[in-house]
């Protein structure tokens, strides 16, 4: 009977294999497995288990195959499932209904379309654009001396804050018509990465002005009159922007911010006019002690009925000069020791006509749409554009560095101690740059993705968080001796600015990248709270049922393509035209986007709204989505860059590791799932063959590793985009020196490799300089050589040295 085993195991396995590839509605695949049944018992192919197994595939299939019989389901069960409704405030309807679902949903339900990803346009700069990063941009990084902002003037200095103004940086995001740049998202984020490679001061004075604050907001939002005023004067840089939003008791939860305004009359420039008296407190305002106009959110109330029957009129953004009477600039915060500009601001009953609101009286109670459709939009480029900047300067400066630094007279880069965190900072560093393109092509396309947004910034900052500190262990002293000489200090130090502002890290991974994307990219689910929202019991039935029932059919193709693709990944659909490598990884990539299908499906089965409150496992689920958005830009930037075989390490050790995170998501979600009882279900679906998803190898670690030793065309692609340290003087650029540094160490150590050939080495009581000119004379090494040793010892001198400073 031992055969018996074999069909029934490869006709259920066929047959999972068939719903996995074939979208039916899920009650035709039940009858349709149910006469498959029949016709097995019929022929005697059914045994043991699969007896069992069939039986209660019959049983459900038949009541089931009826709408009138789902139909008096639903309507018993519709007064259960409607107290099970998560319980949504308006302004958390808002914010979900914000922005737009893009790739991102794609692989959130389970079969994503990878023509559609490889089809999108490869990111390129205009001539314009391209022009800009090679003028100004470069000649802004050439007057950035950060020592001397951060530690000597806790400021730029007055002729940078000029040509930043002059040079129209404050205005990259502003339409021509009204005197600015017009760049894209590509080109913004382009500028703010180069400039973060030479000074995370003047990147954040940047790219603040072009992020969420008063420019965006009057550009989506604003009056005509309102734009033809201020935009002009933001883009030269006669008006200063800030905006104030985070207060003392509402960070994260801006939704509950304490700061309001009273509608009312006043006397105002000699004339009565309508407008509201604004009291607020706000701090970690950033350009906050120069700003000449405030951008300012707070709730409107209405008490005397001036706008209308209303008195609770919501949260409202408006523009306010700050030598306005009655508001008071604070002085400023020190975060970090980091001297970008912030700090606090408050106001007692400031009278704000209503002209001053961003899109005037229609702007009342639209702050909060405004503010989260718009950070969408610069969430996805500043914090990301400046983490991606410093992780390129570690790759490439820890590369470097390794190769010049020597112990037991070998570079350091080639002890496997030190390989191990230059893999990490390279294959991260790739990662994230992949995922800063992608979300930037989405970005120029028009997409407003909320979900990706979130989605960069957390995980772009947190990989930043994790290569600067393994550049700070290679560096070892070199990094946490603070001077002039330190490329890598104030790096270090800004790592938690990124992870805490425009929404704290911890927060947007356990409820926000998932919340919004379980709502936005779900099917079904939204369809299905409408359905139960609908009023008359009849109607809700009706709807519901329509939606329940696709959803099942959704569900059930989606846990077997989970459990196909979870045996063998060769299995799932991918472009035949695809580079075999890539089509592989494909392939890997849809395996954990029916895993997250399913199990998000099973989730919200159990838990319903109750799984927002599961923060640990939301955040499980937000890792799940978040690396298979990072991973398929890998993979799409690849493909764009033209499959250079020399980036394959950098791929292959990008995607492992994404799908190692992965994986240890699954296992997390399946080993703490609330009900017990559903554990090893899931364990058979999810990871039907155990944890054997293998992080990076340690071979392919040392050849991503080898990547940053020397200069390459790949070592280029994965650091292009930063300040090109090459073009400077080593006299006086630290990087500069470092380049130098590395170009002779490479051209001295073939020297070297002859002298220990021939036993030449130096003495332990003899000096370098001593030792050459014996060489030179006894005729082991002519003149060029020698020289050639002699300038690659001082140049690695130069860089070896640390600051020291009077006691």
């Amino acid at each position: 009977m031992e055969w018996l085993w074999v069909i029934d195991l490869g006709i259920t396995f066929g047959l999972l294999w068939a719903i996995a590839r074939i979208e039916m509605p899920y009650h035709l695949w039940l009858l349709l497995l149910a006469g498959i049944t029949f016709l097995m018992s019929f022929f005697g192919l059914l045994f043991g288990w699969a007896t069992w197994f069939f039986v209660l595939l019959l049983v459900v299939a038949a009541p089931l195959a009826a709408r009138k019989v789902r139909l008096k389901l639903v309507d018993k069960a519709i007064d259960k499932l409607r107290p099970q409704l998560p319980a949504m405030s308006e302004s958390e309807k808002i914010a979900i209904e914000a922005g737009t679902v893009w790739w991102e949903a794609e692989l959130f339900r389970g079969n994503p379309d990878w023509s559609r990803l490889f089809t999108l346009p490869r990111p390129e700069l205009s001539r314009e654009e391209q022009a800009f990063l090679d003028g100004p941009v470069e000649e802004l990084c050439a007057m950035l001396n950060d020592w001397r902002i951060n530690d000597e003037l806790h400021d730029l200095p007055p002729e940078v804050w000029a040509f930043i103004k002059a040079k129209g940086f404050f205005g990259m995001i502003i339409p021509k018509s009204y005197g600015g740049l017009e760049f894209s998202a590509l080109a913004h984020s382009a500028v703010v990465q180069k400039v973060a490679s030479r000074s995370g001061v003047a990147a954040i004075t940047v790219m603040v002005p072009n992020s969420l604050g008063p420019a965006e907001l009057l550009m989506a939002y604003g009056t005509e009159e309102q734009k033809r005023h201020y935009l002009p004067r933001l883009a030269r840089g006669i008006e200063v922007p800030c905006f104030a939003l985070t207060g003392p008791t509402a960070g994260s939860d801006a939704g509950s911010i304490p700061d309001y305004g009273i509608v009312c009359r006043r006397m105002h420039d000699g004339v009565e006019k309508l407008g509201m008296l604004v009291t607020w407190e706000k701090r970690y305002i950033t350009l906050g002690p120069v700003a000449t106009v405030l951008g300012l959110a707070f709730k409107v109330y209405d008490p005397e009925h001036l706008l209308g029957g209303k008195e609770e009129l919501g949260i409202t953004c408006a523009l306010i000069p700050t030598d306005t009477p009655g508001i008071e600039i604070g002085n400023r915060h020190n975060p970090l020791g980091n001297a970008f500009l912030n700090g606090p601001n408050r106001g007692h009953e400031v009278f704000v006509p209503l002209e001053w609101v961003i899109g005037g009286r229609d702007g009342i109670g639209n702050g909060w749409r405004m503010l989260m459709e718009r950070l969408a939009v610069g969430r996805g480029i500043s914090l990301p554009a400046t983490s991606v900047g410093a992780a390129k300067l570690c790759s490439r400066a820890s590369g470097a560095y390794s190769r010049v630094r020597k112990q037991f007279k070998l570079p350091i880069g080639k002890f496997e101690g030190v390989e191990e965190p230059l893999a990490r900072i390279g294959g991260l560093t790739y990662l994230a740059d992949s995922a800063r393109l992608l979300t930037l092509t989405g970005l120029d396309m028009g997409e407003k993705p909320s979900v990706v947004s979130a989605i960069v910034k957390y995980n772009l900052t947190e990989i930043m968080r994790t290569v600067v500190n393994d550049a700070m262990d290679v560096h070892g002293g070199k990094g946490i001796c603070m001077g002039p000489a330190n490329y890598l200090g104030r790096t270090y130090q800004s790592v938690p600015v990124g992870i805490t502002v425009e929404g704290a890290n911890i927060l947007t991974r356990s409820l926000i990248i998932f919340g919004q994307g379980a709502m936005r990219c779900h099917p079904f689910l939204i369809r299905e709270m409408e359905a139960l929202l609908v009023p008359g019991r009849d109607a809700a039935v009706e709807k519901l049922e329509a939606a329940l029932a696709e959803h099942a059919g959704y569900a059930l193709v989606n846990g077997a393509r989970a459990f196909v693709y979870g045996v063998s990944s060769r299995l799932a659909p991918a472009p035949q035209d695809l580079d075999p490598q890539v089509r592989q990884l494909t392939q890997q990539l849809a395996r954990f986007s029916a895993a997250l299908a399913f199990s998000a499906d099973i989730g919200l089965l159990i838990l319903g709204g109750d799984l927002k409150r599961r923060e640990k496992l939301s955040g499980r689920y937000a890792d799940l989505l978040g690396n298979l958005y990072l991973a398929s830009a890998a993979i799409k930037r690849f493909v764009d860059d033209g499959c250079p075989e020399a980036d394959r390490p950098l791929l292959a050790w990008a995607c492992h590791h994404a799908m190692e995170k992965m994986q240890e998501a699954l296992d997390g979600i399946v080993r703490n799932f609330p009900l017990r009882y559903a554990r090893p279900l899931l364990r058979l679906v999810l990871l039907p063959l155990g944890r054997n998803v293998e992080p990076p190898s340690d071979k392919l670690g040392h050849q991503v590793a080898s990547l940053l030793l020397a200069p390459s065309e790949a070592r280029d692609r994965l650091t292009g985009g930063i300040v090109d340290s090459g073009k400077g003087d080593p006299a006086s650029d630290v990087l500069a020196a470092l380049e130098e540094a590395l170009r002779l160490t490479l051209l001295a150590e073939p020297i070297e490799r002859r002298l220990r050939d021939q036993k030449r080495v130096l003495p332990a009581c003899m000096r370098y300089e001593v030792w050459l000119q014996s060489l030179l004379i006894d005729g082991h090494l002519n003149g060029e050589e020698a020289e050639t040793l002699r300038r690659a010892d001082a140049a690695v001198a130069r860089v070896l040295r640390v600051d020291e400073f009077t006691a």
